[in-house]
């Protein structure tokens, strides 16, 4: 089902939703309204819980030497 990212740009996700939480080998999404579902789903009932999402990590910059700062 097609849904809107909504104003933060993240696409819902049973994982991110505040009815649900993670199974303890992290393969399904136990949901309070619909029973056991897949993370990557979502339903009408989807609420996001903004303290389930783990953000990507960054990266570390490039290692630069002195010489590559000189004219």
């Amino acid at each position: 089902m097609f849904r809107d990212h909504g104003e933060n740009g993240i696409a819902p996700k049973c994982a991110y939703c505040k009815f649900g939480s993670l199974s303890a080998d992290q393969t399904s999404v136990l949901c309070k309204k619909r029973g056991v579902v897949s993370p990557e789903g979502s339903c009408r009932k989807y609420r996001y819980d903004i303290l389930k999402r783990q953000p990507p990590r960054r990266q570390k910059p490039p290692a630069f030497s002195k010489t590559d700062f000189e004219l």
